[in-house]
C-alpha cells in the first residue's frame, strides 16, 4: 500500500544517456541550445520546479558528466547524476537502482528530449499513478493509420480510436517498476522501448491518462527548428539591463573574477567575495527584470552574506527570470583594470558563468580593458566591471 496521499514521496528520473544521432548535431541533442537554454536544463526545470516532486535524478552517459554540469544549474532537489547503460532500458534500471534505498513511493520516468512537459501533465500522471499504480500518457491520434510492408506498400488500415501515441512521463509505484525492470534484466530482455512495456511484461496493468500535443519529443533537426520558433514566438518581451560594480584592492594573494580564482598580489575588499564581474552581471539581470538591485536582494548589512560566493547572487537572478517563464538570451561583461590580465582566464570565466547560469557559452561574452592609467583603476586602486543582460519574457499587457 502507498502511504497517505499527503506523505507520498515522489521522485523523477530523467533519461539523458542517449547519443541523439538523428538530430544531425555533433553532440547529444539533450545538450543542444534551445532558445538560449540547453534542452536538458529545460526538462530538468519542469520537475525541480514542480511542488509535488521531491527529488530529481538524471541518468547520463558516462562520458557526459562535464556536459551535464555545464548545462544544468544546481538545485536543492537535483541529485548527482547516475551513469546510464547501453540501452534506454538499462539506463532507467540504473536510475531506479540509484534510488532503491531512498524511500521513494512513486517515480516518474521521463525522456530528456521532451522539454515541453507541462506542470498539468505531471499533476495528471501523479494522480493517476496514485490510483492505478502504473500510468502512461497517451495522445489520441487524428491522422489515418496504416501498416506498411517491407517494400513501403500500404497495408491494413488501423482503427485510430484504439491507438495512442505513447509519451512520458510515465508514473509507477516505485517498488513494482523496480521489480519489473530487475525481472526483465534477469530474463535477458533489453529490447523494451518504454517503461510501460516493461511493466506490462511483468504482468502489471498500465492505465492511460491523456497526453498533450505540445509534449513533443525532439528528434530531428526539423523538430529543433520548430521548437525554437515556438519558444521565441512566446517570448516577445525583449529587455536589456545594465550593471556596474567596483571594489577596492586590499592586501591578499588572489582575486575572484567571474567565479574564477586568479592569483594576484592584492585581494578585493567586499562584504561577500567581492567578485565585481558576477555582481555586475547580477545587477544587469535584475535591471532587465525591473526587480531592484543586488543590494536590495542581498544587503551587505546581512551577516549571512559575509564572504559569500557571488555565484549564489547570479543564480538567484537567473532563477527569477525563469520563474517568470523567461530566458537569458545574452550576457556581456567587461572588466576594467590594469592588472591582473584577464586574457589567460577569459575562457575559464565564460565556462564558469555558463555553469552558474545554464546559459550556453556561445551567448556569454567576456572582455577586459585598461583605462590607460587613468582613474582609480589606472592607479591600481581597485577593479570595476560593466555588464549588460538581454532577456526575453512572455509578453504581459499589464507591463509586469
Amino acid at each position: 500500500m502507498l502511504a497517505h496521499q499527503d506523505d507520498i514521496r515522489i521522485a523523477a528520473i530523467i533519461v539523458a544517456g542517449g547519443r541523439g544521432s538523428r538530430s544531425g548535431a555533433a553532440r547529444p541533442k539533450q545538450y543542444l541550445d534551445l532558445a538560449g537554454m540547453p534542452v536538458l536544463a529545460r526538462t530538468v526545470a519542469a520537475f525541480t520546479e514542480h511542488p509535488q516532486v521531491g527529488r530529481v535524478l538524471v541518468v547520463v552517459h558516462p562520458d557526459d558528466h562535464d556536459a551535464f554540469r555545464a548545462a544544468v544549474p544546481g538545485h536543492a532537489k537535483l541529485l548527482p547524476p547516475a551513469n546510464g547503460g547501453a540501452t534506454r532500458q538499462a539506463s532507467v534500471r540504473a536510475g531506479l537502482e540509484a534510488l532503491a534505498d531512498s524511500g521513494v513511493d512513486l517515480v516518474l520516468i521521463h525522456d530528456a528530449a521532451r522539454p515541453f512537459v507541462s506542470a498539468a501533465l505531471i499533476d495528471d500522471v501523479i494522480q493517476a499513478a496514485r490510483i492505478h499504480g502504473a500510468v502512461v500518457p497517451g495522445r489520441v491520434l487524428t491522422e489515418s493509420l496504416a501498416l506498411a510492408d517491407t517494400e513501403g506498400t500500404r497495408g491494413q488500415t488501423l482503427d485510430r480510436d484504439s491507438v495512442r501515441a505513447v509519451q512520458t512521463p510515465q508514473g509507477f509505484r516505485f517498488a513494482t517498476i523496480l521489480d519489473a525492470h530487475r525481472r526483465a534484466a534477469a530474463e535477458g530482455r533489453e529490447d523494451f522501448t518504454d517503461d510501460a512495456a516493461v511493466a506490462a511484461h511483468a504482468g502489471l496493468r498500465v492505465a492511460f491518462c491523456a497526453g498533450e500535443s505540445t509534449n513533443v519529443k525532439l528528434t530531428t533537426a526539423d523538430d529543433f527548428a520548430q521548437a525554437e520558433a515556438r519558444l521565441l514566438a512566446s517570448l516577445a518581451d525583449i529587455r536589456t539591463g545594465q550593471g556596474f560594480d567596483v571594489h577596492a584592492f586590499e592586501p591578499g594573494d588572489h582575486v575572484v573574477l567571474g567565479g574564477v580564482r586568479i592569483p594576484h598580489d592584492k585581494g578585493l575588499k567586499g562584504h561577500s567575495d567581492a567578485d565585481v564581474a558576477l555582481h555586475a552581471l547580477t545587477d544587469a539581470i535584475f535591471g532587465a527584470l525591473a526587480d531592484g538591485d543586488i543590494g536590495s536582494h542581498f544587503p551587505p548589512s546581512d551577516p549571512s552574506w559575509k564572504g559569500a560566493d557571488s555565484a549564489i547572487f547570479l543564480a538567484e537572478a537567473i532563477a527569477r527570470v525563469r520563474a517568470r517563464g523567461g530566458m537569458v538570451a545574452h550576457l556581456d561583461l567587461t572588466i576594467l583594470g590594469e592588472r591582473p590580465k584577464i586574457g589567460p582566464h577569459r575562457d575559464a570565466i565564460r565556462a564558469r558563468i555558463a555553469e552558474i547560469t545554464g546559459v550556453p557559452i556561445g551567448r556569454i561574452a567576456v572582455k577586459a580593458t585598461t583605462t590607460e592609467r587613468l582613474g582609480f583603476t589606472g592607479r591600481e586602486e581597485g577593479l570595476a566591471a560593466l555588464a549588460s543582460a538581454t532577456i526575453r519574457l512572455p509578453f504581459d499587457m499589464r507591463g509586469n
